[in-house]
């Protein structure tokens, strides 16, 4: 007898599968689940995949992109986190699973450890090397602010600024906490730094007021620490109070406490620059006027110290009349000099001479040992005669009778010697004035010539032809 089949709806593998994913769905729509991850995996979609377990039970786990993307921190094997999303199934292999859409980590401890870890890590790239962050400026013309526009924070800074040294102030909105702080910060530095030359800051301020850990983690985001540190703009950070430290302040140009003492790092007291200015001023005028004193004191001594011009030019005053009482003397010994020369190369040109060295050459020639040479006796004949016209031209240009064609009287006392004075002159009875063409006496005024004689045989007084030349020395 046949059983009659049982009233059951049938299903295929895909609907059931399909309807459990739904009633999973439909009973864990929300759900909060704090667990501790184990073998994440970031695949390059930007999918993340791993497990949340404790103790006793693990489930898989999926966060996709968009979700992985607004994370404030890095999930790390062994971090403890609670994790917000809804169960699911996946059919294909018919496991259920927790899709989770916002991941936050599990107490400060586990914070303050990702946060140590990622700062061990960071430090060993070298991103935290104070050397190689660019210098800041004294004095910055336009200053760059990547803060909420909406705190106090911004209102600080822009006050302290104007008190200080009132400066051009660039602001980059961008939220400072909650999910896509992180990136948005991150975009603000690089936006800075990609800016052309002339519309760039020299300086940036990263500021956030004081909170929690968790709120500032943005500040920890490992992209915004990497952005900082890659920053060609000197960049100061000032996350929170005094106490809070973020990594952001590790890589950054300079940390200050506030976000106020970060406007006061930036630029000096402009009052305090115009002070000290003056007193500079006042210095460097004392200072030039010391120097200048000092100098004159230097200048007066040496010029104390220097002979009187006077005493410089009587030396060679001296010196002058000694030469110029030396020097008739030295004319006279010079021009007995040049006629003793001029006398010995008389002699050695008589013609004598000259017969006697050609009787000589003669005889050499006439010999029978020597073979006359014509040319080289041409050529020594024409040495010789051009010698011989070189000693003739030098004789006349020594002779006194080529300075007298020039004009030049020779007078001499009747002793013969020759007057070179006013005085030897004014004595003697006559004068012997020797021309180029002949002489003639001349009587100094004061003396009596001689009376003209008669001619011989005559009778009475005749004239003389020539009558004595009479003058008056001047």
């Amino acid at each position: 007898m046949a059983t009659a089949s049982p009233n059951v709806p049938e299903y295929s593998v895909s609907e059931l599968a399909q309807s459990v994913r739904r009633t999973l769905e439909g009973s864990f729509g929300l759900v909060r689940v704090r667990g501790e991850i184990s073998g994440f995996k970031h695949y390059a979609s930007g999918h993340g995949y791993f497990d949340l377990k404790d103790a006793d039970a693990a489930i898989a786990s999926v966060m996709w992109r968009p979700n992985m993307a607004r994370l404030a921190f890095r999930p790390e094997d062994g971090l403890e986190v609670i994790a917000t999303g809804k169960v699911s199934g996946y059919p294909k292999t018919s496991k259920y699973q927790l899709i989770i859409e916002r991941m936050e980590v599990a107490g400060v401890g586990a914070l303050l450890k990702q946060i140590e870890e990622r700062r061990i890590r960071l430090e060993a790239e070298g991103l935290f090397d104070r050397s190689r962050k660019p210098a800041r400026p004294f004095l910055p013309t336009h200053i760059g602010v990547i803060t909420s526009p909406s705190g106090a924070v911004i209102r600080d800074i822009l006050h302290r600024l104007q008190d200080r040294f009132p400066r051009r102030v660039t602001v980059w909105p961008v939220p400072v906490q909650g999910d896509g702080a992180a990136p948005r910060i991150a975009a603000a530095i690089a936006g800075f730094n990609a800016m052309p030359e002339g519309r760039r800051p020299d300086l940036l301020i990263v500021a956030r007021g004081g909170g929690s850990i968790e709120d500032l983690m943005a500040f920890n985001a490992e992209s915004v620490v990497r952005a900082a540190a890659a920053s060609a703009i000197p960049l100061i950070s000032a996350v929170g109070h005094e106490t809070d430290t973020t990594l952001i302040d590790f890589a950054s140009a300079l940390r200050a406490p506030t976000p106020t003492a970060a406007a006061e790092l930036a630029v000096p007291v402009r009052a305090e620059l115009i002070e000290t200015l003056a007193d500079f001023g006042l210095r460097a005028a004392r200072g030039e006027r010391r120097a200048r004193l000092l100098r004159r004191e230097r200048l007066e001594a040496l010029s104390a110290r220097l002979p009187r011009p006077a005493a410089l030019a009587g030396l060679a005053r001296q010196r002058l009349d000694d030469v110029g009482d030396r020097l008739p003397r030295a004319l006279a010994g010079r021009s007995q000099l040049l006629r003793a020369r001029l006398a010995s190369l008389a002699d050695r040109l008589t013609p004598r001479l000259l017969e006697q060295g050609v009787a000589r050459e003669r005889a050499r020639l006439e010999s029978p040992r020597v073979t006359p040479n014509p040319a080289l006796l041409r050529a020594r004949i024409a040495a010789a005669r051009a010698a011989l016209a070189s000693g003739f031209r030098l004789a006349e240009s020594l002779s006194p009778k080529a300075v007298l064609s020039r004009g030049f009287v020779l007078v001499t006392l009747p002793d013969g010697r020759i007057a070179k004075r006013v005085a030897d002159a004014a004595g003697a009875p006559v004068l012997h004035l020797a021309f180029a063409d002949g002489q003639l006496a001349a009587y100094p005024a004061g003396s009596v010539p001689p009376a003209p004689r008669k001619p011989d045989g005559a009778g009475g007084e005749t004239p003389a032809t020539s009558p004595p030349l009479q003058g008056r020395l001047l």
